[in-house]
């Protein structure tokens, strides 16, 4: 595992945008943003994770998205060279981007244009989102954040609550008893329970209601 630090975590204003180092995490971002003023990101306070993490798999959450504010991404590809790409060459949809369908390339960072907007409001806007996941996530515990996709027409944790799955364990890890659409490591979790939770839900819930989850964390092999 590669972990981007240094320059790659480095975040710059350069009118109303935010050219940012993939290495990044989302929150950080946010706070540049608010600091200068800037509007369209305010959702992102509070996700876990980088912003090259966030592009990678078009982050979003409280109907916003990475590609709504996203210009442009500079990557290594498969030979190791240089490249950048513009937004709408980046096949962004939900928890979606060309980087996924090509495993030799590696973001190392992105430029995102956004709104001048009020300082105070966009705190408040900021606040009351990580207000919302206080209080109806389990923030208590470590966890990778939301751990199944939204099928259409419907809602993971729901599916998994219905399914009697709540506090549903395996080994140190747990269907989270606030919010089922999020696993958690209550203390001593490893990747393979994890993985073998993931998977006996998945099973349960086909057998039960017919839907087929899909992660939204990604395993790393």
């Amino acid at each position: 595992v590669i972990q981007l630090d240094g320059d790659f975590t480095a975040i710059t204003r350069e009118g109303n945008t935010l050219r940012c180092g993939a290495g990044a995490s989302l929150i950080a971002v946010c706070r540049a943003a608010a600091e200068n003023s800037l509007s369209g990101i305010e959702w992102g306070y509070g996700i876990p994770g980088s912003l090259g993490g966030g592009v990678y798999m078009n982050a979003g959450a409280y109907g916003g998205e990475l590609r709504d504010v996203l210009t442009e991404v500079t990557f290594l590809d498969e030979t190791g060279e240089y490249r950048t790409l513009p937004a709408a060459e980046l096949s962004l949809s939900y928890r979606h981007s060309i980087f996924e369908d090509r495993p030799g390339t590696v973001i190392v960072g992105a430029v995102l244009t956004l709104t001048p907007g009020d300082p105070a409001a966009i705190r408040a806007a900021m606040e009351d989102y990580m207000s919302r996941r206080r209080e109806k996530q389990p923030l208590e515990y470590p966890s990778a954040g939301s751990t199944f996709k939204r099928p259409v027409g419907q809602f993971a944790g729901k599916l998994i609550e219905d399914c009697g799955l709540r506090g549903f364990r395996v080994g140190g890890a747990a269907i989270s008893e606030k919010h089922c659409g999020f696993v958690v490591n209550l203390g001593n979790a490893t990747c393979a329970d994890v993985v073998s939770l993931t998977e006996q839900v998945r099973q349960i819930v086909l057998e039960k209601t017919g839907c087929t989850l899909e992660r939204e964390i990604r395993v790393v092999k």
